[in-house]
């Protein structure tokens, strides 16, 4: 089985597929709520929770495990990952609650003031996921 085999360095990658997941469930549920489509974006905003608790939860492991890691290139991209990573990291930490409070508004069916607040938010999630991977693709792979 292949979780059997997972140790934490292959932890990184897991998060970037799981971000790169969450990303195509964003992009669904915003397509699907533009046609109407209400139960299936729904279905597909609930996922793309669950993606993000999993990829949360995943990211703190590693960290705890491993501890921060470096960019250790002194080139031209060394501007460029901080460029990506410091919003990535500031708006990963500010999403979080407002991503709560959407769900919570959609649950309880106020969905007037849901959309209100999604129109602002789901654009910083949608940041947040893409330049997750464009920091794992630097730090792991282009860095290396």
């Amino acid at each position: 089985m292949i979780v059997d085999d997972l140790t934490v360095n292959d932890l990184p990658t897991l998060n970037a597929l799981i971000n790169t997941l969450c990303t195509v469930l964003l992009l669904r549920g915003y397509f699907q709520i533009r046609r109407g489509e209400r139960e299936a974006h729904r279905k597909t905003m609930l996922a793309a929770l669950v993606c993000s608790g999993f990829f949360l939860t995943s990211y703190l492991v590693y960290h705890f495990q491993v501890g921060s890691v470096p960019y250790p290139l002194y080139d031209w991209t060394r501007p460029l990952y901080f460029a990506v990573l410091i919003p990535h990291v500031i708006l990963a930490a500010l999403v979080v609650p407002f991503i709560a409070i959407i769900v919570w508004r959609a649950f309880k069916g106020d969905f007037a003031r849901h959309r209100r607040l999604a129109r602002w938010v789901w654009p910083v999630w949608i940041f947040v996921s893409i330049s997750g991977v464009i920091v794992y693709l630097m730090l792991y792979h282009l860095a290396a």
